[in-house]
Order: C-alpha cells, then sequence, then structure tokens
C-alpha cells in the first residue's frame, strides 16, 4: 500500500490529521460538515478548520493534477473560478482509480448550485440573469484562452452579485489554458459542448420534476451562445473607424467599462492611405467597479455589487458639494465613515442577514423605488426601516 502524498499551499492546514487512504464516501471525522452541493460525478465532502471550510472532491490522478494545475494558473490571472489550495495524490496504487487522488479548494461562501437557483421561488424573472452570468463566465475564460471542455450547470457555482447572478468555474478537469489563445474554431467547439451539456442538465430537472422532455427548457444552452456571441463581438472583434473618429475608441472603452471589463491595452493601426483606423482592445478582468471602490474607499465587494456601491458613493458626493480630485477623496472617507459602515453594522445584526453587502445593495434598489414612487430623494437611513417592515425585498434571493 503506497502513502499518500499531499500538497497544500502556504496559509492553509495540512489536512494531515484526514483519512486519505479510505474513499471520501466512508469518511467520518469530526471535520466533515454537511453543505448544499451540485450534482457531480465524483464524490465532494465538506470539511471544516480554523482556517475555513474546505471542499474536498476525489477522482483519477491525471484529471485531479489537470484540475489542480489549471485551476491555479486561473487564479493568476485573476479569473472566475474555484481556488485550488491542495493536491492529494497516491492515495492508491492504480492511480486510475477514482480514489487515488483529491483536490482541495476554498468553499466559496454564499455560492449555490443550479438546482438551488431553479428550486427556489421567482426562477423565471431570474432565467435572463442566469444566461447572461453563463456567457460572461465563457467569454472570461476565452478570453484568458482557457479552453474548458466541459462546461455544464454542474460544474459552476452561482452567486448573487447585487442584482446579477455571477457564475464561478469549478471543474477544471479538462480544461487547458493557450498563452496564443483560443482560436475560433476552438471557441465553438466550447460552445458546442456547453449547449449540449446543459440540454442534458435541463432534461435532467424535467425529468426530476416529472415532466416530459418537451417541457424541458432544452434552448439554454442555445440562448447562452447567442448571449456570448453579442458579448464577444463587443468585447473582442476589430473595429475600423474614420481617422477623425478616434473618440469611437473611447466610447468603446466606456461601454466595455459599463459592463465591469478592465481594458488592459488598446491595438491602434492606421490603414496606409491613413482614411480610417483598425483598433482591437486587449481585455482584462471583469474587475472595473470591484478596483474602482477598493481604489476609492477600500471596500472589497463583487464586480455588480461595487457598481451598485458606487452609484450611491456618486450620489453622496453630489449632495457632499465634493467637485474636486481632492474634495472627492476627502468625501469617499466621509461617506464610508458616516454612510456605509453604519449601516453594514446595522444590517450585520439582523438575524438571518448572512451577507450584509448583498443585503445593503437590496437595501438601496429598496431605496430607488421608494424615491421613484415619492417624486423625491429618500436616504438610506429613511429607507432602512420600511425595507425592514416590507419584509426586506430581494433578501435572502433564491439560493440563499
Amino acid at each position: 500500500m503506497t502513502s499518500p502524498t499531499i500538497t497544500v499551499r502556504a496559509g492553509h492546514p495540512d489536512f494531515l490529521d484526514l483519512p486519505w487512504s479510505t474513499p471520501l464516501a466512508e469518511w467520518d471525522v469530526p471535520s466533515l460538515v454537511e453543505l448544499p452541493k451540485g450534482i457531480s460525478r465524483h464524490t465532494v465532502r465538506f470539511v471544516a478548520t480554523e482556517s475555513g471550510i474546505y471542499a474536498i472532491k476525489e477522482l483519477p490522478e491525471r484529471p485531479a493534477r489537470n484540475d489542480y494545475t489549471v485551476l491555479r494558473q486561473l487564479e493568476e490571472v485573476a479569473a472566475p473560478a474555484v481556488k485550488a489550495v491542495g493536491l492529494v495524490t497516491q492515495r492508491s496504487s492504480d492511480p486510475q482509480a477514482e480514489i487515488s487522488a483529491a483536490l482541495i479548494t476554498a468553499y466559496e461562501s454564499f455560492a449555490f448550485s443550479y438546482r438551488e437557483l431553479m428550486a427556489g421561488p421567482g426562477f423565471g424573472p431570474n432565467r435572463s440573469r442566469m444566461l447572461d452570468a453563463f456567457a460572461y463566465l465563457l467569454v472570461q475564460l476565452h478570453l484568458m484562452g482557457c479552453f474548458w471542455g466541459d462546461c455544464s450547470l454542474s460544474n459552476v457555482l452561482y452567486r448573487w452579485d447585487a442584482d446579477t447572478i455571477e457564475t464561478v468555474m469549478v471543474d477544471a478537469e479538462t480544461a487547458a489554458l493557450h498563452s496564443e489563445g483560443l482560436t475560433a474554431g476552438r471557441r465553438q467547439e466550447d460552445i458546442a459542448i456547453m449547449i449540449e451539456n446543459v440540454a442534458g442538465g435541463m432534461a435532467d430537472i424535467a425529468a426530476l420534476a416529472g415532466n416530459t422532455l418537451d417541457e424541458a427548457d432544452l434552448a439554454l444552452g442555445e440562448e447562452v451562445a447567442e448571449r456570448y456571441g453579442d458579448l464577444w463581438t463587443e468585447l473582442a472583434d476589430e473595429i475600423v473607424i474614420a481617422a477623425d473618429e478616434r473618440f469611437r475608441i473611447g466610447e468603446r472603452v466606456q461601454r466595455i467599462n459599463a459592463l465591469g471589463f478592465d481594458v488592459d491595452e488598446i491595438d491602434v493601426l492606421p490603414t496606409e492611405d491613413g482614411s480610417e483606423i483598425r483598433f482591437k482592445l486587449r481585455i482584462g478582468g471583469r474587475t472595473f467597479h470591484a478596483r474602482r471602490l477598493r481604489d476609492l474607499t477600500g471596500i472589497e465587494a463583487r464586480e455588480n455589487q461595487a457598481r451598485q456601491i458606487l452609484y450611491d458613493l456618486y450620489y453622496f458626493q453630489t449632495r457632499d458639494g465634493s467637485n474636486s480630485p481632492t474634495l472627492k477623496n476627502v468625501s469617499a472617507v466621509r461617506w464610508r465613515v458616516t454612510e456605509f459602515e453604519p449601516m453594514i453594522a446595522a444590517l450585520a445584526q439582523i438575524g438571518g442577514v448572512k451577507n450584509p453587502i448583498q443585503a445593503f445593495c437590496d437595501l438601496l434598489h429598496h431605496r430607488y423605488l421608494m424615491a421613484t414612487a415619492a417624486g423625491r430623494d429618500i436616504t438610506t437611513t429613511e429607507a432602512f426601516p420600511d425595507w425592514i417592515a416590507a419584509g426586506r425585498p430581494g433578501y435572502p434571493a433564491p439560493g440563499y
């Protein structure tokens, strides 16, 4: 019998106290915790430590090594994927056996599976958000040169990000990063796999609900592909403009920033006669608003949460009369101390509110609706008791 080899990243437990020579399904240790999880072809267990909660997935050695390697590479480029923490190999003398290896990843807080999302109340209005989230995830990965090879509903985690859904890649067994980028053919191959896998997932959901195949939402993947195509065109296509229309470059950068994407570089190439300019943007991660909020206030939030919180900061600065850069910096600090932090503290004291940042975004939306109905400005302090009395609309969202 071989001895398991454990590779763990610095800053995390060594996991030496776990029975690695025993199949995960047979584990009976005090650190195990039961948490919601999606459908997986591999056994997945969760362990709680002083450093946090970790997910452990059991699988053969070769895909486990690839999963670990690709997830580490994706983390380096700030991709929307789970964080690989450790890899356990030689759990069995047969490297192709299911028990032969295990991947350890950090648990994603506030995340849920697609079954939880679809089973929750009001999935109808959230269907479009789910389509957008899937398309955004695939575009981000493809921009980074990542060929997934197995995109499916089960291989993604979901979590609420303000009024949108954020997706996180959780399975990189078949994925590969290409430094030269992906060809159109490889991207389309990945899309075709996604369409087929998503249709299968929707068929499974229909079967579990006792519905026929005709009642299954089999077009979900094809609709994701349509949105993917539109988004890819906006982000990645080369544009030709007249030589005196350079302002259109700035306009496009602003549109892409509004979608949450950073623009790292702009490639500009005049035509031979100088009458036109060809330009293409090199897109970074989808962290524009999150980075902006962090730079201004030090607050950490997800991308769309940051976008909504920034609107509140800008609204405060307008009322505060902050026009110069210096006054805006001072005003950002004043907003955090007098507006944001007291409200976050108040939200955290409410029973059932596990994610005060998300609750704050739902409160801001409620304040907007109140202001629209009243035809005047409403402060967050004024909106807070009304939001509570109304049953905290928006929080918790389906899947929480």
